[in-house]
């Protein structure tokens, strides 16, 4: 995987440096020199409300949210839409009228139809695949300017007839006597009416998620009650956040024959310690851990990210947020490693960037299940793990919780598993200004026990 290394061109990065008593030959200096001699940059992104499924969005399509995304970012920047070179979008359920979701909503928000655009999926980390989807064009200096993002749309998932229905109904067409179609009408069985529904469950293990989560949790010793107070960590952050208007990348969105803007989020809910305790557990049952509240749950939502060279973002007058400064994937055993991708991502990532885990000064990552989270905690900090599993000499290191995830994170404002990615880029870009950070760290897990790493670097220019 090629890196977007870290290159400082500018006098705050110098500043940040002596100021925290560091040479300008220490590591924080880059490996190599972009090969392209680009900075790339995300000048601003947004996103829709991110609501509980079956709510207010449950009357739209998948693109419909997608294009609100769209044209809230154009809104929000009075973007000149010719200006666009490419659109890049991921989602995980797609639905079959609309499988090149970006292209579709492109065209509705829109954008010319010159415009190319296609769609990528890689489960909980798609919004990042296309982020880094255009990272790549650009840094190859195929285009200058790209708008990344993504949706789910868990409000209307496609519901198959059986594989036995299916293949009765392809062979209606070729029945033309009345006997033939009367021969069919006779193969006709109950069972064949059984519908197929979605599961997010491992193809290959046939195990779900939350099983795997609760499996996870208890091999890294996470008690149940560690989990909910996490968990009620997450939605108080998240909540502080709203209140305090930190969410600034939330565009509202009025849906059709809908009374009101739909302006917030609506799955933050800070329970009490005892409300947490009496659930029970959702997945290994009587004795796991895991649960409704200490999960993520099922969301509808879209985001969208707008991508420039820092160059042609000077050019057309913009002050963008952040660099892109290095981004990698990683992939593990989907049975016994399936969420452990913040884990094997996140030493990597800094290797490649030429940083330590005290560099970073925002800590970003996707919040699946708090087990997870905290499963992945204590991974990185096992010199055990890194030597007897990971074959590394010493552990990734002690995450600093002051650092953390400080607005909330998947298990409050939720997880449109195609939108998350850019909703975790847009909170380390804003909170590296709003708390006067230099480096900011992403990272998450995905199905198929897959992982992404992320650095990004405050742009000198950066406003709220």
């Amino acid at each position: 995987m090629n890196s977007l290394t870290l290159v400082r061109s500018n006098s705050y990065s110098q500043a940040v440096l002596l100021a925290r008593g560091l040479s300008t030959t220490s590591n924080l200096q880059a490996k190599a020199s972009n090969p392209t001699g680009k900075n790339l940059v995300l000048v601003d992104g947004v996103r829709t409300p991110f609501l509980m499924s079956s709510t207010a969005y449950k009357s739209l399509m998948p693109h419909d949210l997608q294009r609100y995304a769209l044209t809230g970012l154009v809104n929000k920047l009075g973007l000149d839409k010719s200006v666009v070179d490419y659109i890049c979008m991921g989602t995980v359920i797609q639905e079959v009228k609309t499988s090149n979701i970006a292209r579709e909503a492109a065209l509705g928000a829109g954008f010319s139809d010159r415009i190319p655009a296609h769609t990528v999926t890689m489960a909980c980390i798609s919004s990042n695949q296309a982020i880094t989807t255009c990272l790549g064009l650009m840094n190859a200096g195929v285009y200058d300017v790209c708008i990344a993002g993504g949706v789910e749309f868990m409000s209307d998932v496609p519901i198959r007839h059986s594989r036995k229905m299916r293949q009765l109904l392809l062979k209606v067409p070729k029945a033309k006597s009345v006997g033939a179609k009367l021969s069919l009408l006779a193969e006709l069985r109950p069972n064949f009416f059984a519908p197929e529904l979605p599961a997010i469950a491992e193809f290959s293990t046939n195990e779900t998620m939350g099983h795997s989560a609760d499996r996870l949790a208890a091999a890294f010793g996470v008690t149940r009650k560690e989990q909910d107070d996490f968990a009620k960590r997450s939605h108080l952050q998240a909540a502080d956040a709203r209140d305090k208007g930190y969410l600034s990348d939330i565009v509202p969105v009025k849906v059709p024959k809908g009374k009101d803007f739909i302006t917030t989020d609506n799955g933050i809910r800070v329970a009490t310690d005892e409300q947490l305790a009496k659930l029970k557990p959702a997945f290994i049952k009587p004795h796991g851990t895991v649960t409704a509240a200490n999960s993520s749950y099922l969301t509808d939502g879209a985001s969208a990210c707008l991508i420039m060279t820092e160059e042609k973002a000077k050019e057309l007058g913009y002050k963008p947020k952040a660099y892109f400064r290095a981004y990698t994937y990683v992939s593990q055993d989907p049975k016994d490693q399936l969420l452990l991708g913040p884990t094997y991502a996140t030493p990597k990532v800094l290797e490649q960037a030429g940083l330590s885990l005290k560099d970073m000064d925002v800590l970003e990552y996707h919040e699946a299940f708090a087990g997870q989270i905290l499963a992945n905690i204590n991974a990185m900090n096992s010199d055990k793990f890194a030597q007897d599993v990971m074959g590394r000499k010493e552990k990734v290191g002690t995450i600093d919780m002051s650092k953390f995830n400080l607005w909330g994170g998947s298990l409050s404002i939720g997880h449109p598993f195609g939108a998350t990615g850019v909703r975790l880029a847009m909170h380390t870009a804003n909170r590296m200004i709003r708390e006067d950070g230099q480096f900011g760290l992403i990272a998450a897990c995905a199905a198929g026990g897959q992982g992404v790493g992320m650095i990004m670097e405050r742009h000198p220019d950066a406003t709220l």
